[in-house]
């Protein structure tokens, strides 16, 4: 049977993953650093024969893409099925500002309540419908292809719990799997019951850069 390879990415180090801040939907870009992880990751995924690249359409995200679609000169699929949650008024607050301004909606989302709707945002429970959505249909498309994803850690932590079957329509709250950005998580899938998770959340290539933000915000 042949075998899927793909990969989930998050995207570099942001401007607003640097100060702190919340990026939800905004146009941030990467900073110096993420653009160094972006460079770096691109060398080490264009080893793998990669088929095809997909990404969130926000800027950190396509920004994170470009090198190893130039590298590998493939064209880049952008989607906003694959954006980070909409986190509506606690959009570029830091964590500090979201608990003192917004409690009931900064409490919700940092204890993973995924049916609760933040104001003028999305829940984690709309998140998982749209990105699980265009993964299928990735997945058909590509059938026995490697693929890349670039995407946002709340993005990669709903999409790895989907794959790994650790989610479902009853769940109300589930634990957080960390993305540092650009780690890299690595599955093969064999079938719809037949998935190997080969790493989660692996920064090797990034050993040259310097900074930690695994537990930064959105």
């Amino acid at each position: 049977m042949p075998v899927t390879k793909l990969y989930l990415v998050r995207h570099g180090q942001s401007a607003g993953n640097a100060e702190g801040r919340f990026g939800g939907h905004s146009p941030t870009p990467l900073s110096e650093l993420g653009n160094q992880q972006a460079k770096l990751t691109a060398q080490t995924l264009a080893k793998e024969r990669i088929d095809a690249i997909y990404t969130s359409d926000l800027l950190r995200a396509v920004q994170t893409a470009e090198p190893l679609a130039k590298l590998l000169d493939l064209p880049i699929v952008k989607t906003s099925a694959f954006r980070e949650r909409h986190v509506g008024v606690l959009e570029g607050l830091t964590f500090d500002e979201s608990k003192e301004a917004f409690p009931k909606d900064y409490y919700a989302l940092v204890n993973r309540n995924i049916q609760h709707v933040i104001t003028k945002g999305e829940s984690y429970r709309h998140l998982l419908r749209r990105a699980t959505g265009e993964l299928r249909d990735i997945l058909r498309i590509h059938h026995g292809e490697r693929v890349v994803i670039y995407s946002h850690t709340g993005a990669i932590c709903f999409l790895t719990l989907h794959l790994i079957g650790a989610i479902n329509r009853y769940t109300k709250q589930t634990p957080w799997l960390v993305t540092s950005n650009c780690g890299i998580n690595r599955f093969e899938i064999r079938g719809r019951n037949n998935i190997r998770v080969l790493a989660v959340n692996d920064p090797r290539h990034l050993v040259q850069t310097t900074g930690n933000d695994s537990f930064a915000p959105q």
